[in-house]
């Protein structure tokens, strides 16, 4: 039977946290063999890690981590043979936040990213900006090419872009090198007033780009919340990451509530017999 200890799990997970492929770990909970009891078994994409010393237990657990990979669903047991069970837990990598300038709104930004629990990736051309001591809590700070701006950054549909280049002409760098490795963040945010906004996309589309793929770019970037210090600016653009992957309706929450109006309406109520209790 190959061994593949807790320490082996560790190592397939860990890769998977520091940005690697999805894992689904399994270990045996309960099992009329008591060797059996404890025994791991992890699926990475591509094989099946470990061995439960049964070519049918394997099968099935391979086939309850592969679906537990695909479907996203939470950690649970699963019973994989008459009175053998299996606890699954599935490890994803980190949402990505690359940020594409080192400006003064990417230095809050990235310290926002952190507390949201985002691998956070700073990138821009110039050395005395992109330094480490300006971003500590940035997982990466990039000197990049801008003409070339991704290179060995890996652009995935767990990441999320934010542009806040110094000129629209680095961000015309930007997106055309999305464009050309057919990348698919889960969010595209640029910076820029609205007349910068419409001559880029003016020049986009002139270019040949997509109009649907453009619209994909939300800017300017960031929610309407009157934002006017660096700092505000990156909680607004936060603050819209966090409303396009979560939904909500970007409305205040008393609002929504309305608690405000259910409080007015006891109000109303008292002293005309309809409060509660004296209707």
């Amino acid at each position: 039977m190959t061994k593949f200890g807790l320490a082996d799990a560790a190592r397939v997970a860990s890769r998977a946290l520091a940005g690697g492929p999805t894992v689904t770990l399994g270990v045996v909970i309960a099992a009329p063999d008591a060797g059996l009891l404890g025994r791991r078994v992890a699926w990475d994409g591509e094989r099946l890690h470990g061995d439960l010393g049964d070519p049918a237990l394997a099968e099935a657990a391979e086939a309850i981590l592969r679906e537990a990979l695909h479907s996203g669903d939470a950690a649970g047991t699963r019973v994989i043979a008459v009175g053998v069970e299996l606890y699954v837990e599935r490890i994803e990598p980190p949402a990505e936040l690359v940020i594409v300038g080192a400006g003064h709104i990417a230095q809050p930004l990235a310290v926002i990213g952190n507390l949201l629990g985002w691998r956070v990736t700073v990138l821009d051309d110039r050395p005395d900006f992109a330094r480490r001591d300006r971003f500590p809590a940035a997982d990466r700070v990039v000197v990049a090419d801008f003409s070339d701006p991704f290179a060995g950054i890996p652009i995935h549909g767990r990441t999320r872009l934010v542009l806040v280049t110094r000129g629209h002409r680095y961000d015309f760098d930007c997106v055309r090198a999305l464009a050309a490795m057919g990348a698919d963040p889960v969010y595209i945010g640029m910076i820029g007033s609205r007349r910068r906004v419409r001559a880029a996309f003016e020049e986009l589309a002139r270019e040949g780009f997509d109009p649907e793929w453009l619209a994909r770019i939300h800017a300017p970037i960031g929610l309407h919340v009157g934002a006017e210090t660096p700092a505000e600016i990156a909680v607004a653009v936060a603050a819209e990451m966090i409303l396009d992957e979560r939904g909500g309706t970007g409305r205040p929450l008393r609002d929504v509530a309305q608690v405000l109006r259910y409080v007015k309406s006891l109000a109303a109520g008292v002293g005309t017999g309809t409060e509660a209790g004296t209707a």
